[in-house]
């Protein structure tokens, strides 16, 4: 099992990461856009969010931390948008975490399919820590 951070940014997602990549002296990492996501009708993405980053992974030596900028019109605070990411390569192991997890809590996304995973989901739980879930064989 790996726990990663997970930041949100408002916006300055490519600004941070490069930031950051320079600050730890690591390579700049490929960026996934908005603008680059399979187009979904029932779920489009707000206007003015087609060059804000959808995912990034920057290494620092062994360890991971993952960035998004959080679309405009969905709320994220600065100093409250940090959630860890539980990555697993066994299904029925995420699905008992994330049920465990959420008792209490709040559900923000089920567990589903989407087009990057089998299985992908996120929840608060009952103590405010945010949470998201995602299947990875290679965990």
């Amino acid at each position: 099992m790996a726990m990663i951070p997970y930041i949100n940014f408002g916006g300055e997602c490519k600004e941070a990461v490069t930031f950051y990549a320079k600050a730890f002296g690591v390579e700049l990492p490929q960026m996934m856009f908005y603008k680059d996501m399979p187009p979904n009708p029932e779920a489009p993405f707000p206007e003015g969010a087609e060059d804000f980053v959808m995912h990034a992974m920057l290494t620092v030596g062994s360890d991971t931390i993952m960035f998004s900028d959080v679309p405009p019109g969905m709320p994220m605070s600065k100093g409250n948008n940090i959630s860890i990411l539980i990555s697993l390569p066994d299904e029925e192991k995420l699905k008992s975490v994330f049920d465990a997890l959420s008792e209490g809590g709040e559900v923000t996304m089920p567990l589903q399919p989407t087009f990057w995973t089998k299985v992908y989901g996120a929840l608060t739980d009952r103590f405010g820590i945010a949470w998201q879930f995602n299947y990875d064989e290679i965990a």
